[in-house]
């Protein structure tokens, strides 16, 4: 993977350690989009003329990348408005677990509508408390990070399916932002119900671009039956009156879909199963010289298997220090966080270890 650092300008200069925050930027990715704008500039109107053909050929993209029929898949600008949209046709009376401290686009956004909500606290035993909550408050809905964006807890894959299979009256709705695009991953054969995600982070699409993937028959049971009756009603054509059409009204962006779509055959170029063993392997060296250090929470140093995101101990002068190295990392909770992807390598790592070394 050492040709591919080329690719990304900002590693000639920087340890890039923030893709948890956002995704980089490519050449060759730059160079679609030039050629895009550039069809535009010269086309006009004429080039949106087979815009609903494409943006099928984004869904099948996306479909094969996840292991989900493109049928079920859906197009959003970005995984909020998505989620927005999903609780904006729920009952009000419907009773949604959450984590503790998850993600405000999901618990500012199912609060902030007036479900009844219970929590589930975020710590090393993420899963027995999940087991614990639903037990206790019998959800209708679990709504929740598969990677928590502070930390880099990540939820057990196979305990949500013996989850799904335990109560299978239970919606499980996943945001995948801080994990798609790290390891192989079949949305058909998960516990999941519904996966939202944005691409600009572990994906490389860009901003403005995201999807949503629904198990089948999820996305029909979930929609209001005044929304169907509107639609069946209303004399436009398919891509209007479908049901996929609540998500996706207005116009969708050809340039930041396509960018995603883009990314997707890159990273499959690659290969998933070289990017996941990557990232794993600079994840366990990571988690070892930082636990090594006292810099991670006793929780996390407890968990088995963990992302490639981690918040050590550390506050804003810290953070400036790293800067001033051009180790690039975010302030996040009551620590710095830095995240590793597959363009990441060991010596990187180095870096930022000694780095840490000398500020303590």
């Amino acid at each position: 993977m050492k040709n591919l650092r080329k690719e990304f300008p900002v590693l000639s200069q920087n340890t890039y350690l923030n893709t948890a925050s956002s995704g980089l930027l490519y050449d060759s990715l730059l160079e679609f989009k030039q050629e895009h704008d550039l069809d535009f500039l010269i086309g006009g109107s004429m080039f949106r003329d087979d815009q609903e053909k494409f943006l099928n050929t984004v869904r099948k993209s996306i479909g094969k990348f996840f292991g989900c029929n493109s049928q079920n898949t859906v197009l959003t600008p970005n995984f909020s408005l998505g989620f927005n949209t999903i609780l904006n046709g729920l009952e009000k009376n419907k009773k949604i677990l959450l984590l503790n401290e998850d993600y405000p686009s999901i618990n500012f956004a199912v609060t902030n509508k007036g479900f009844n909500v219970c929590y589930a606290e975020v710590n090393g035993t993420l899963e027995q408390n999940i087991e614990e909550a639903i037990t206790k408050h019998t959800p209708d809905i679990f709504a929740f990070s598969l990677v928590q964006y502070i930390n880099g807890i990540a939820i057990d894959l196979d305990f949500l399916q013996k989850i799904k299979l335990k109560h299978p009256n239970l919606l499980l709705i996943a945001d995948g932002t801080q994990f798609c695009g790290t390891r192989v991953f079949d949305f058909d054969s998960s516990g999941v119900d519904i996966l939202g995600c944005s691409g600009y982070k572990w994906l490389l699409g860009g901003y403005g671009n995201g999807f949503i993937l629904f198990k089948e028959g999820i996305l029909d049971q979930i929609t209001p039956n005044t929304y169907k009756k509107s639609a069946s009603e209303t004399n436009y054509d398919a891509s209007y009156t479908s049901i996929r059409a609540r998500y996706e009204c207005g116009h969708l962006d050809t340039l930041n879909f396509g960018s995603l779509q883009y990314s997707l055959r890159f990273l499959s170029n690659i290969g998933l199963v070289k990017i996941e063993e990557k990232i794993t392997t600079l994840t366990e060296y990571i988690k070892t010289e930082l636990t090594n250090l006292d810099l991670l929470e006793k929780d996390v140093v407890s968990r088995k298997n963990h992302s490639s995101i981690f918040c050590i101990k550390g506050d804003q002068k810290l953070h400036k220090v790293l800067q001033e190295k051009n180790i690039i990392t975010s302030l996040r909770g009551n620590g710095v966080r830095i995240s590793a992807h597959f363009y990441n390598t060991k010596d990187e790592v180095t870096k930022l270890l000694d780095t840490l070394h000398r500020y303590r």
